[in-house]
């Protein structure tokens, strides 16, 4: 008999079928054995009726694996359960065989547990409905991302992960052993490869792993994260990037909203508020803003204290109703050496982030596109325009204006959920502390 999927159930009733997957719980109740079955879909109730079946289903522990041969039935009314996937069906069993058997968990599953806990078990903590809903929404997030900036024009391509040298010029980048007694890093951003594909399709994008080296321990950093990246030709400023990203942004959390509105309410949040124009403000905008309605100092300060990300989008949820804010013109001297600069607007760069819900999930900007002008601040830097010709030649043989963003997955993901750590929206997190084990007995 083929197997059916547990979320094809509800299709099936009167129908005899081979379901294969988990045992989730065992309830016995006098002589008959109730189980719940999980896939990596849904989950069912099975009922196990007295007979030769018995004591096969009576040693059965969560997480071992079974396949079962049942009748698709109609619960009785009494039993209907409206908050269940399948609450209105239930399986009755006809036969029953143990595939593989499980260790008892080292954890009561379904029962919060503490951080560390969950990212000691993450083998087993990723079965959890929490562990599974975070990774459906989290699979939706690129899956939405990467369809809207399809339908705005755009090619994804594959960034490299190993690299010639450091994108940012300065971020603490992780050196690998290559050929011939070479250095080769870790991509601290496809920074460069997603320029140099402007010259080549215009309109570039792509999802990749970025990897950082400072020693952060906090919950909105990790040594490895995903970054959501598109570049774009021949723009006339920041704002048509800006513009792609909010259209992008607006998809996302829609499609997100449609298919995992139930989730979203079991994580106890709200559905981001999506105005008709994400509001724009200069940095010294939103730093007069935060003086003027929650005091302190913040004009002059050349970027964003993390509690004043926290403020400007309060402030901006109460007066515009939304969630997200864009923060322009950032002092150019704090950005990426690739950021462009319009001369009338020195000492302001080009370049902008989105904040979402409190944090910035997101940096871009329109960048340099001149050769000579790209050199001389790559030279005003510090740097050795020697060790950036791979990239230079892009710029060498003609690229038209263009600029971009980079959104990380993680914290959209998070916020989205309203966690206050991404390690959780991380399927195994790289840190300061951790790499699949804990680095010290101290950390």
């Amino acid at each position: 008999m083929q197997r059916t999927f547990i979320k094809d159930l509800k299709g099936k009733i009167g129908e005899t079928v081979l379901i294969k997957g988990w045992v989730d719980s065992r309830r016995d109740h006098g002589k008959l054995i109730f189980l719940d079955i999980r896939d990596g879909w849904e989950k069912v109730q099975a009922v196990v009726p007295p007979g030769e079946m018995t004591e096969t289903a009576h040693g059965l522990r969560d997480e071992w694996t079974v396949a079962i041969t049942a009748l698709v039935k109609q619960r009785p009314e009494k039993m209907v359960n409206v908050k269940e996937a399948n609450g209105t069906l239930e399986l009755e069993v006809q036969s029953l065989e143990v595939i593989t058997k499980a260790h008892e968990l080292p954890f009561v599953k379904d029962t919060e547990l503490n951080l560390d806990t969950y990212l000691d078990y993450l083998p087993l903590t990723l079965r959890t409905k929490r562990g599974r809903d975070i990774t459906r929404v989290q699979a939706t997030i690129i899956e939405a991302y990467r369809a809207s900036l399809r339908n705005q024009g755009f090619t994804e391509f594959q960034s490299p992960v190993l690299v010639g040298g450091d994108a940012e010029g300065g971020a603490a980048a992780f050196s690998v052993n290559y050929y011939y007694d070479q250095k080769a890093y870790l991509a601290t951003s496809p920074q460069f490869y997603k320029q140099i594909m402007v010259g080549a399709v215009e309109r570039a994008f792509t999802t990749t792993k970025v990897f950082r080296g400072e020693k952060h321990a906090t919950p909105r950093h990790l040594s490895e994260v995903t970054q959501l990246d598109f570049e774009m030709g021949f723009v006339q400023s920041h704002l048509e990037p800006m513009a792609v990203l909010e259209q992008t942004i607006k998809d996302t959390v829609r499609t997100v909203v449609e298919r995992h509105g139930k989730v979203l309410k079991e994580f106890s949040v709200e559905a981001p508020l999506l105005p008709d124009k994400f509001p724009i403000f200069t940095l010294t905008q939103a730093q007069e803003i935060i003086e003027r309605e929650f005091g302190g100092k913040a004009v002059g300060e050349l970027d964003m204290e993390p509690e004043h990300e926290r403020q400007i989008c309060e402030w901006a949820k109460k007066e515009h109703n939304t969630d997200f804010v864009f923060i322009t013109a950032f002092p150019t001297a704090k950005r990426a050496f690739y950021t462009y600069e319009e001369p009338s607007e020195a000492p302001f760069s080009r370049g902008f982030d989105l904040l979402f819900r409190g944090l910035e999930i997101n940096s871009g900007a329109q960048r340099i596109h001149d050769y000579d002008s790209l050199v001389a601040k790559i030279q005003s830097r510090g740097m050795n325009p020697e060790l950036f010709a791979y990239y230079l030649q892009a710029f060498k043989y003609g690229m038209p204006p263009h600029g971009g963003s980079s959104t990380g997955l993680e914290r959209f993901t998070a916020l989205m959920l309203g966690l206050h750590n991404i390690r959780e929206t991380t399927h195994f997190p790289r840190d300061l502390n951790r790499i699949d084990f804990l680095l010290s007995k101290n950390a």
